[in-house]
């Protein structure tokens, strides 16, 4: 009977060692679950709105976070028109921290409402100065890479249909080609609004309003994507879009039947850029990205789908991108472009926003 009694006490003496071990044990993963989520809380969401092409934002967020994991990317993504007109709307109560990779000509019509923040990165003075705002001591814009327009065609479908290979911009104006070529609608795509602004400062307003009647004719649909015309030729879908280099040779690059070509009169271009909205409550986690985005590192990944980078001495040949495009980029005033940028969208739609595809 003792020893029963003795084994009895042995046994609570055990079991309430076995609770303190695991109250101890629940108590540290208390604990640390406490911290990670204090970590993860103590971490900057930063609301950054963006035109990128969506398949580049996860390799980009991963590069900065990867530097930065105090900072959280939150990324806000659309076409450049549907962004630039998201922001004009916030403009009293705004909704972004930090733009980034949208057209400097949305970001200098944002820039003359006194919508941006400025600021100098880290290693501006690494970058080309015809990249970024020059005006301002604390540049209010910084530029990343060009995207340039260009044609992409179909060769099969071009062969099928007997169309020939186009060469200039007013080719497209040519009968044989009605009703097989789209293009995006600038009110919606910041490629669409880079084609009629450049087409204007070639020619002058009154034959790029001509060329674009005769195009018209032409066109099967205006779309609200810029990559998409490009997209439509490269699956068949129509043979000819007016689209920008980068895409094109990106689909060619995994086997479409996409040229791209560079029009010999000149090509317009824009540059994805960033730009930090004034007020934002993360302006150091906005300066930690825009410092980022300016290192060498970035400006490689920019140049792994576009060949004209920011930073000099860093654009690599880019695969089945067209030869000599960049020397065919035109002289593009952005100031003009962003002063007559609603001017000439309005007029564009009461003109031609009958063919475009419904939105959404």
């Amino acid at each position: 009977m003792k020893f029963i009694l003795t084994d009895h006490k042995l046994g609570i003496s055990m079991l309430r060692k076995s609770f303190k071990s695991v109250f101890t044990a629940a108590a540290v993963t208390a604990l640390s679950f406490g911290f990670t989520m204090g970590m993860a809380e103590a971490k900057d969401k930063l609301t950054v709105y963006t035109a990128v092409e969506p398949e580049e934002l996860a390799g980009f967020k991963a590069a900065f976070e990867k530097e930065n994991p105090d900072v959280n990317i939150q990324w806000v993504r659309d076409s450049t028109g549907i962004i630039t007109a998201k922001l004009l709307a916030e403009k009293e109560n705004p909704k972004a921290d930090i733009i980034w990779g949208l057209a400097a000509t949305s970001l200098l019509v944002m820039d003359n409402q006194g919508m941006l923040q400025g600021y100098a990165p880290k290693g501006l003075d690494k970058l080309d100065k015809k990249m970024y705002d020059t005006k301002n001591a604390q540049p209010h814009w910084v530029g990343q890479r060009a995207w340039i327009a260009s044609i992409c065609v179909n060769t099969r479908e071009a062969e099928a249909k007997n169309l020939p290979m186009p060469a200039t911009w007013e080719d497209l104006t040519k009968p044989v080609y009605k009703g097989h070529v789209v293009m995006p609608n600038p009110n919606s795509s910041g490629t669409g609004f880079l084609d009629v602004s450049s087409w204007m400062q070639m020619w002058g307003e009154e034959k790029a309003w001509n060329f674009m009647d005769g195009l018209h004719q032409n066109i099967a649909v205006y779309t609200h994507s810029g990559s998409k015309p490009c997209k439509m030729a490269g699956s068949g879908e129509y043979p000819i879009g007016i689209s920008f280099a980068y895409k094109g040779a990106q689909l060619k690059n995994k086997g479409a039947p996409v040229e791209t070509v560079a029009p010999t009169a000149g090509v317009g271009w824009d540059l994805e850029s960033f730009a930090i909205v004034k007020g934002t409550k993360k302006l150091a986690a906005a300066q930690k990205l825009a410092d980022w985005s300016v290192t060498r590192q970035a400006n490689e990944m920019y140049n792994e789908a576009y060949a004209v980078v920011a930073m000099p001495g860093v654009a690599k040949e880019v695969e089945n991108f067209p030869a000599g495009i960049a020397d065919a980029m035109i002289d593009n005033d952005f100031s003009w472009a962003a002063d007559n940028r609603m001017r000439i969208l309005k007029e564009w739609q009461k003109r031609y926003d009958e063919k475009s595809q419904p939105k959404g």
